[in-house]
């Protein structure tokens, strides 16, 4: 390896650098922030997340010691199917036959569901609406 036997042996008994002992302490907050987000935290959510618990690190470095230390995220689905269109179930017909035009108040309504990905899992949000013109 072309070192010197004096400099190998100078090298495994220096003490630790300050960025060393740095670089534990902020890998132990990674680790932490890891293990509370049950692995779904990427480099700049990790990074996010210490920078509020007061530590001054940027994203390259959390990337870094994420990488050295095998610190792996799990992505979850952004998209969640929730339509069966190949169904056995009745097709409702169209009734307003694209006629958004009201002819008296509160006569024709509108809905619509959401799927939001949250901790708890996957949530549905349903809003309803009177269509006005």
């Amino acid at each position: 390896m072309n070192v010197s036997p004096r400099g190998f042996r100078a090298f495994r008994s220096r003490p630790t650098s300050r960025r060393q002992r740095t670089d534990i302490v902020v890998q132990a907050h990674i680790k932490e922030q890891l293990r509370l987000s049950l692995g779904s935290y990427c480099r700049p959510r990790v990074t996010e997340e210490l920078k509020e618990v007061g530590a001054n690190v940027g994203h390259r470095r959390v990337g870094r010691l994420m990488r050295e230390n095998g610190k792996t995220f799990e992505r979850t689905h952004k998209f969640k199917v929730t339509t069966d269109s190949n169904h056995t179930c009745n097709i409702v017909s169209n009734l307003l036959e694209q006629n958004f035009i009201d002819e008296k108040p509160n006569h024709k309504w509108a809905g619509d569901i959401s799927y939001i990905w949250s901790r708890e899992g996957w949530l549905c949000l349903a809003l309803a609406a009177r269509h006005c013109f």
